[in-house]
């Protein structure tokens, strides 16, 4: 099957401009919910043109392969998208991670085998076959790990051990060392070493980080498969996937830094492997003997119902329950009744970033009720009901008064703050990172045990009936 080409390079130039402003286009677009629709046709758009731009590139001189891959990867895709739940997002970003990591690696030493074998290689290639190749192995065996975390293959609590540090030091100068002997000696046996000690690295990263700190994890391995897929520009000539591969590596870095700052955790500890660990996989703690008190969904009905002010704080367990429908029903029996209603949003609720303001947009819940943490903190303590659904860590108030817990210093939503607490649990199992709610203990705080969707339908049928 022969190639069709272009042969003016202007063409070409231009073409990937356009693809590459669209795709600017795009990330604008998906930084707010009211435009993210927009955002990811821009970026849609950006792709096609990309793609028929690279097939009608002169280098490109038969079909055949290409476009059994595009119907393999067509196949995968469709029947992923169809299939994955909400709740299976955040591993399924990772493992497409490790996929660009993967792709990453493989390009860098399929590139230094074709040109040791016409003996084209050159210092300037074989850096950028270099960097592919180590930036796309951390990637590839940090996102398996990742993917292990969220799936729960493994255990969210990190996974520590003595020397943690100084193996990754000693880990990192290696693989620097390599690449500097690969480069003056362009020989296949530093290359592969050097792969081999980012593929190790990668795993030993990932390892150590806990489960409150995995949406910065995920959103930090966004930006290295971002970096990966410039290196691969780099060594593939590809002005395009230079320019988009920093336009996701640069994004990724600075979500993982608002993160960050969000959580109050250190930038540089996050991504150099968790540092302070330690402490934090210490500290983890489980249920406690202590009593709480249970409520009905006729209890909280009546409450809401006689209440000014309600503000609704969505968490992974509503994902789970996939009830975010349900929640929109009660958003509605309770407005009709005259009552405010908000959402309150942490940066790391759920497991990915922008995990429940999907869920919430999926639902059709209005944008004008929805506020991020910073925006509606203040409200808590004017509020008749929070009302938690699924939501653990990110309310915990053990962040702001136990310094040996792993959560401490992490800004939370003030929902203690409430004149009363409903919180909507399965059981009282502990959250993702593993420690026990010190929420749940309150005085102004009783648990309403059972499924999310199920709670919220039974709570609504009962504002229907009063």
């Amino acid at each position: 099957m022969l190639a069709y080409h272009i042969e003016n390079p202007n063409i070409f130039a231009l073409t990937y401009l356009i693809a590459t402003i669209l795709f600017i286009f795009g990330l604008k677009g998906l930084a707010s919910p009211k435009t993210a629709l927009r955002g990811n046709s821009f970026a849609m758009l950006g792709m096609l043109i990309a793609v028929v731009a690279t097939l009608l590139h002169p280098d490109v001189h038969s079909y055949q392969w290409i476009v059994y891959g595009l119907i393999g990867g067509a196949v995968v895709g469709i029947l992923v998208a169809r299939n994955i739940q909400m709740t299976a997002m955040p591993q399924l970003v990772a493992a497409l991670h490790s996929f660009v990591g993967l792709s990453a690696t493989l390009v860098a030493l399929g590139t230094y085998l074709v040109h040791a074998a016409r003996g084209e290689l050159n210092p300037v290639l074989c850096v950028e076959i270099a960097l592919g190749a180590a930036i796309g192995a951390i990637t590839f065996t940090g996102s398996v790990i990742a993917f292990g975390k969220l799936q729960e293959l493994l255990s969210s609590n990190p996974l520590v051990y003595l020397g943690q540090h100084f193996v990754n030091f000693a880990l990192g100068l290696g693989i620097l060392f390599l690449c500097g002997y690969f480069v003056m000696n362009p020989s296949f046996t530093p290359l592969l070493a050097l792969t081999i000690l980012a593929l190790l690295l990668g795993f030993l990263l990932v390892l150590p980080i806990g489960g409150a700190d995995m949406p910065v994890i995920v959103s930090m391995l966004n930006s290295y498969s971002g970096w990966a897929a410039s290196a691969t520009g780099f060594t593939l000539k590809n002005n395009l996937l230079i320019a988009t591969g920093a336009l996701v590596g640069s994004s990724g870095a600075i979500l993982s830094y608002i993160m960050c700052k969000a959580m109050n955790r250190s930038f540089i500890s996050v991504i150099l492997g968790g540092f302070g660990g330690e402490a934090g996989a210490a500290a983890a703690t489980g249920p406690t003997n202590k009593k709480v008190k249970s409520a009905a969904a006729e209890d909280v009905a009546f409450v809401m119902e006689n209440s000014s002010k309600v503000i609704i704080i969505p968490g992974y367990g509503m994902a789970v329950a996939q009830a975010q429908h349900s929640v929109k029903e009660l958003y509605h029996s309770l407005t009709v009744k005259g009552v405010e209603v908000k959402f309150a949003i942490h940066p790391v609720a759920g497991r990915m970033p922008g995990h429940m303001n999907v869920l919430l947009a999926e639902a059709e819940i209005p944008y004008d009720v929805v506020f991020e943490m910073e925006e509606i903190n203040g409200e808590f303590s004017t509020t008749d009901v929070a009302y938690v659904i699924g939501a653990n860590d990110v309310v915990n108030p053990a962040a702001k008064s136990d310094k040996s817990s792993p959560l401490y210093g992490m800004p939370i939503l003030d929902v203690f703050k409430a004149r009363q607490i409903f919180v909507s649990k399965r059981s009282m199992k502990a959250g993702y990172a593993g420690v026990d709610n010190a929420l749940f203990y309150y005085d102004n705080c009783s648990l309403v045990f059972g499924d999310a969707k199920a709670t919220c339908e039974a709570i609504t049928q009962a504002l229907g009936h009063s």
